[in-house]
C-alpha cells in the first residue's frame, strides 16, 4: 500500500507547481466556504469585470482608444444594470406575487382535472390516491406560504444586505476594470515565476470559460426574448415570468428544460384547458427548444468544448449540493475549470515523453 502512494504520489506530484497549485486552490476553497457571503459583491464585480473585458478586446480590434473602449461598456453595464433594477426585478416580483396568490385557484382547477384521471384508468390510478396528492399538494402550499411570511418578517437584514451588494457592484466593476493591470501584477507576486502548469490551465480557462460564459449570456437573452415575445402574443398568463424561467433554465442542460415544462404547461392548462390555445402554447415551446438545443447552442458554442453529459449532470449534483442555487448556475464553469486543471496536470509520463521527444 505504500508503495502504491509512492508511485501515485511520484507520477502526479513530482513537479512543486502542482504541489503550490493544490495549496492555492485548497486555499481558495477555504475563502469561499468561510467568508464567501461577505465577498460576493467582490467576487460578481471580477466576473463582471472579465466578461467586460472581452468587450473592450473587440473594440480595441477596430482601432477604438482605450479610454474611449472602457467607458462605452462601462456605460453599456451600467444601463444594463439598472434596466434590470429597476423595469425587470419589479415586473417579476409583481407577476411572482401573482402567480402565488393564484396558487389555490391553480390546485383546484388542477385537482378537478386529475379527478378525471380514475374514470378514464380506474386500473392504474384511485380517486384516494389523486385525493392524497391534492392533500399533500396544499400542504407544501400551505408550508411554503409561512415560510414567505417567515422570511417578510425577517427579510430587514437580507434587504439591507442587498442595498449594500447593489451600490458596491458598479463601484467594484469600475475599478476592477480601471486598474486591471495593477490588479493581475498585483496577484501575479504571490505566484512562482516560473508557473508553465498554471498558464496553460489559465489559457485553456480563459478560451473555453469567456466562449461559454459569454455565449450562454447571449443564449439567455435570446431563448428568453423570443419565448417572450410569443408567449406575449398567444396572451399566456405571466408571460414575462415563465420567459425569464425559460431563459435561465439554458443555464443547466438536460434538466433546466425539463424543469420549465411544468409551469409553463400547467399555466397553460389552467388558462385554457386541452384546447387549441393549450397545445399552441406547448408545441411553440417544443419548437423552441428544438431549434436552441440544435441550431442555436452548436451555433454559438463551435469554439467551445462541450462537456459529457454525464459530466454535466455531476457537476449540477456536486456543486448544487455544496453551494445551492448559485452552485447550479455555476456548476459547467466550475466544472471547466476542473476539467482544464485534470488536462493540464503534469504527469511523470508526460514528463518523460517530453524528454524523449526533445532528445
Amino acid at each position: 500500500m505504500r508503495r502504491l502512494l509512492h508511485d501515485f504520489y511520484d507520477r502526479y506530484f513530482h513537479d512543486e507547481e502542482s504541489l503550490i497549485l493544490i495549496i492555492l486552490l485548497f486555499i481558495a476553497i477555504v475563502i469561499l466556504v468561510t467568508i464567501g457571503s461577505e465577498l460576493a459583491p467582490l467576487i460578481v464585480a471580477i466576473i463582471i469585470a472579465y466578461l467586460m473585458q472581452g468587450v473592450i478586446a473587440v473594440l480595441l480590434r477596430y482601432g477604438i482608444p482605450e479610454s474611449i473602449a472602457f467607458g462605452l461598456v462601462y456605460t453599456l453595464f451600467i444601463g444594463t444594470f439598472m434596466s434590470i433594477l429597476l423595469v425587470l426585478l419589479p415586473t417579476l416580483s409583481n407577476q411572482f406575487g401573482a402567480f402565488i396568490n393564484e396558487l389555490p385557484r391553480l390546485i383546484s382547477q388542477w385537482q378537478a382535472a386529475l379527478m378525471l384521471l380514475p374514470e378514464t384508468y380506474p386500473s392504474l390510478i384511485t380517486e384516494q390516491t389523486v385525493e392524497q396528492l391534492v392533500q399533500s399538494a396544499r400542504g407544501e402550499l400551505a408550508a411554503f406560504g409561512q415560510t414567505v411570511l417567515s422570511a417578510s418578517i425577517a427579510s430587514i437584514p437580507t434587504v439591507l444586505s442587498w442595498v449594500v451588494f447593489i451600490v458596491l457592484v458598479p463601484i467594484l466593476v469600475f475599478f476592477v476594470m480601471k486598474d486591471k493591470t495593477q490588479l493581475v501584477g498585483w496577484a501575479g507576486n504571490f505566484l512562482p515565476r516560473n508557473r508553465p502548469l498554471m498558464t496553460k490551465i489559465w489559457r485553456e480557462m480563459d478560451l473555453q470559460l469567456s466562449n461559454y460564459i459569454r455565449g450562454k449570456a447571449l443564449e439567455i437573452f435570446l431563448v428568453g426574448s423570443v419565448t417572450f415575445l410569443i408567449f406575449n402574443l398567444l396572451d399566456l398568463d405571466f408571460a414575462l415570468l415563465l420567459s425569464v424561467l425559460v431563459g435561465l433554465s439554458v443555464v443547466i442542460p438536460y434538466i433546466g428544460a425539463t424543469v420549465a415544462t411544468i409551469p409553463i404547461v400547467a399555466v397553460a392548462y389552467v388558462q385554457w384547458g386541452f384546447g387549441g390555445e393549450f397545445y399552441t402554447v406547448v408545441i411553440v415551446y417544443g419548437v423552441i427548444q428544438l431549434i436552441d438545443g440544435n441550431l442555436l447552442a452548436p451555433i454559438i458554442f463551435s469554439e467551445t468544448n462541450n462537456l459529457h453529459p454525464v459530466a454535466v449532470i455531476a457537476a449540477v449534483l456536486v456543486f448544487g449540493g455544496i453551494w445551492g442555487l448559485a452552485g447550479v448556475f455555476f456548476a459547467i464553469p466550475l466544472a471547466t475549470f476542473v476539467k482544464a486543471i485534470i488536462n493540464a496536470w503534469p504527469s511523470k509520463v508526460q514528463s518523460l515523453i517530453a524528454e524523449d521527444s526533445s532528445k
